[in-house]
């Protein structure tokens, strides 16, 4: 029992972190939003919200990478759109309201230690990307450029399309890297 209130709330962080940024993921709005019993928050959290929202950033980084070993053997394009589509489904699903948790930290942490777990999260994604594209034939050097590039560019396609309410800037950016996949 105890185990599952600390699991809804690190969902409910990440979740809150996804649709509105660091700040608005108060250990009130987690409360709010997992229907938690308030004793559960230094229980489960005794360092504070920094703890709760490594926690999610943990959870977060590992679906990414659950969902980046089911490419394993894919082709490059193949492991593209796989990306692409994760990201696409959020968009759609949330109606343009969340975005990467991931992302959401980076560029409101004050905290020295979630800039570096953020930082290491961005690693470990293009690291894993890398070795896909490496497993898809490419040479070390292009696999490692286009998996940061897939990541930089869907994170700021996601952003683009939320400011925007549409697709579209999404769609251009998945195009291009597609086409991108292609060719190489």
């Amino acid at each position: 029992m105890a185990r599952d209130v600390r699991g809804k709330m690190v969902e409910g962080a990440a979740v809150l972190l996804a649709k509105h940024g660091l700040q608005a993921t108060s250990f009130s709005e987690v409360l709010k939003a997992t229907g938690a019993p308030r004793g559960s928050i230094y229980h489960h959290f005794p360092d504070g919200k920094d703890q709760l929202v490594g926690s999610a950033l943990d959870l977060v980084s590992g679906r990414m990478l659950r969902l980046l070993e089911q490419q394993a053997g894919k082709s490059a394009e193949e492991v593209t759109a796989h990306v692409l589509d994760m990201w696409r489904y959020v968009l759609e699903r949330s109606n343009f309201g969340a975005g990467c948790a991931v992302l959401a930290v980076t560029v409101a942490a004050d905290s020295k230690e979630l800039l570096d777990q953020a930082a290491a999260v961005f690693r470990t994604w293009r690291e894993r990307l890398a070795a896909l594209y490496g497993a898809a034939g490419w040479p070390r050097e292009r696999a490692e450029r286009f998996a940061a590039t897939v990541i930089a560019s869907s994170e700021g396609a996601v952003v683009m399309s939320r400011a925007e309410q549409s697709i579209e800037p999404f769609d251009l950016v998945a195009a291009d890297l597609l086409e991108q996949s292609r060719r190489a």
